[in-house]
């Protein structure tokens, strides 16, 4: 049995099978993704949803979903699942299905009387291009497999409605057609192995329902346009490919691509690789630039979530080449002392506080594994450089440094900190004044330059910076810590300190370089400890507080208004044990060992062999968001090496 495997009862219990997705993603910046039942659910599901730069920095829905009908004896038997309102799904396909597995790509096994008919689906690693492999399995007469095409041919934020302005004709190509609704759109090439007739009659289906966006809140019903259908006879034991892409391919060559693609992935048969298989994901290359995409199916380039990915992802996976071609992409988005916070195509934001400071972390990863810190510091000298004097001297978005050493962020209306939402114009959690997670990366990020330089030999910048380090931490714990409650305040806004208990304080121990005794550490973990931790990752409330929500879900404001309010973020699992690792060493490595192993469940929930943007604070910690964010997945990731680690010393 395939690791990711589910059987007949799960997958035509709709409850069951909508809640898991698939999500497969190309280096270009497109995606396929749907349920593991094939009913699309969100206005993010298709087929082949991928970049149309010409019009837009968004990816766009193209292929929406393909309903296969088996033919035998001139009955039908349609295989798609679509939801409509009322909880009304038409077609049912899903009561055909009789077992899902996932090793080595997607395969869903179909069974209509004695027909048995597979399905595996692949998505192109390095172009626009879906492919999807038919298998006769068994069959006893005659068979027919009609393909009948839903396109949508619109941004991935949007939804599709019937209208007179689409272009409804097509043109012949090799074993198929090829169509384009609108001006400006790629051409869509649909394409068979064998030869299918195709008959054309054009039609819009109606109010097709997401249940996903109708629960968030959002606009859910859409039409989708469906141009004609193939019929394609089809043999016991023979196997048809259908490739669906933006240039037309030789149809004699559809096997050998197919077989190629298979070889490239990263078998997902245990937890570890499918862990490895979900990082490569993330990765997106386009002509002079190499971007980590912060997560899918709706996620674009973020430079926090960047740099606390990008170890994980690229390093300790052996990829030094994509890790410095990350690097260097986000120095060319650097502005002044500061990295755009939303990805530098899309209007570039510059409100992030942390992000810079993330930036000598990741950098920091590198020479931890690689060594080699005089070459780093030539390379990225300059830029540390000139992020520390910009913070030093004071930037944008009133982020200085005062006379005590410390960074000053932000001010009424702002959020600088990765807790940014905004909801109806104002930060959901202001933290402006003297956020201690961005201090305590300050230090980290002053003591880390200062060993690059002293290694390189860089005496100016040793003289100028080397009397930082102890005023910043003593002004770090006079401002921050508190006696009495035994753990640092969250944040510091002129007299006023709050201490609600938040993962944030946690960074002055899992850094590198730490402003704390260890008795203080002690104290700000066992609190973290005690309070945030869960099996899915740190809540970023505790429970306790009277803001907590435990639930994330609702409309937008709901959602946001709990977002960094006791939801569960995977990611800072990472830091939690390297703080325990410091204080605990191998005494403590069985608490880690027990937190990494307790994550392999979440493989089958939610986005299938990854792991989700967040989940809820209450027990049983159900996911949401995301279906599979880049930083919990690198962090993952990153707990495995730090075991490993340890355990290499015992």
């Amino acid at each position: 049995m395939s690791y990711i495997s589910f059987e007949k009862l799960q997958l035509i219990n709709l409850e069951f099978s909508l809640a898991r997705e698939l999500v497969r993603s190309n280096r270009s910046g497109g995606y396929s993704s749907t349920t593991i039942a094939g009913c699309n659910t969100r206005k993010y599901h298709g087929l082949l949803v991928v970049p149309q730069p010409w019009l837009d920095h968004h990816n766009h829905v193209l292929l929406s979903s393909v309903d296969e009908t088996v033919i035998q004896h001139n009955s039908s038997f349609n295989l798609g699942v679509r939801m409509y309102p009322n909880g009304v799904h038409e077609p049912k396909g899903h009561k055909y299905i009789r077992s899902f597995s996932a090793e080595p790509i997607p395969r869903i096994v179909y069974r209509v009387g004695e027909v048995v008919l597979s399905k595996e689906m692949l998505f192109a690693e390095n172009e626009s291009r879906i492919l999807i492999k038919y298998t006769l399995e068994e069959a006893n007469s005659p068979t027919t497999l009609r393909l009948k095409p839903f396109l949508a041919f619109r941004n991935v934020h949007k939804l599709s409605k019937a209208n007179i302005d689409l272009s409804n004709k097509f043109e012949p190509t090799a074993n198929g057609v090829s169509w384009q609704m609108y001006t400006g759109y790629s051409r869509l090439f649909f394409q068979l192995s064998k030869k299918a007739e195709y008959t054309h009659v054009p039609d819009w289906y109606y109010n097709i329902e997401y249940v996903r966006d109708m629960e968030r809140g959002n606009e859910c019903h859409e039409d989708l346009f469906v141009p004609g259908f193939f019929d394609i006879h089809i043999r016991k034991g023979e196997s048809i490919i259908l490739s669906v892409g933006l240039e037309e391919k030789q149809p004699s060559g559809f096997s050998r691509q197919y077989a190629a693609e298979v070889k490239k992935r990263v078998p997902r048969d245990n937890f570890e690789n499918c862990l490895i298989n979900a990082a490569q994901q993330f990765i997106v290359r386009n002509k002079n630039k190499t971007e980590i995409m912060a997560g899918f199916p709706w996620f674009g380039t973020w430079s926090r979530d960047t740099f606390i990915a990008l170890p994980g992802l690229t390093l300790l996976l052996g990829d030094e080449t994509t890790y410095k071609a990350v690097i260097n992409s986000m120095i060319a988005s650097l502005k002044g002392p500061l990295f755009p916070n939303i990805g530098p195509n899309n209007q570039p934001d510059y409100s992030s506080a942390d992000a810079p400071l993330w930036f000598f972390w990741t950098l920091q990863q590198f020479t931890l594994l690689k060594g080699r810190k005089t070459e780093v510091w030539k390379e990225y000298g300059k830029k540390l450089t000139q992020i520390l004097e910009g913070f030093r001297q004071g930037t944008e978005f009133d982020i200085y440094m005062d006379e005590k050493g410390l960074i000053h962020a932000g001010s009424t209306g702002m959020a600088l900190t990765w807790m940014d939402v905004v909801s109806n114009g104002r930060p959901v959690t202001p933290r402006n004044g003297y956020p201690v997670e961005v201090n305590a990366l300050w230090y980290n990020a002053v003591n880390y330059a200062l060993e690059l330089a002293s290694e390189a030999g860089d005496k100016k910048f040793v003289v100028a910076w080397e009397h930082y380090p102890a005023l910043i931490r003593n002004s770090f714990i006079e401002t921050f810590w508190d006696d009495q409650r035994n753990y640092l305040a969250d944040y510091v806004d002129e007299a006023y300190r709050d201490f609600s208990v938040r993962p944030n304080m946690l960074f002055a121990i899992s850094l590198p370089y730490s402003p704390l005794s260890d008795a203080m550490q002690a104290g700000v973990l066992n609190r973290v400890k005690s309070e945030l931790l869960t099996d899915r990752g740190l809540r970023t409330l505790t429970p306790i507080h009277p803001k907590y929500k435990g639930v994330f879900g609702g409309n937008r404001q709901q959602r946001h208004e709990a977002y960094h309010q006791g939801t569960v973020f995977t990611w800072l699992i990472g830091h939690y044990a390297e703080a325990w690792l410091k204080l605990h060493g191998v005494s403590g490595l069985q608490h880690i060992m027990d937190i990494y192993e307790g994550f392999e469940s979440a493989m089958l929930e939610a986005g299938i062999g990854t792991l989700s943007e967040v989940y809820d604070g209450d027990p049983p910690h159900h996911p949401g968001g995301a279906i599979s964010q880049a930083w919990a997945v690198a962090e993952l990731i990153r707990l495995k090496h730090l075991i490993d680690r340890y355990q290499q010393t015992k």
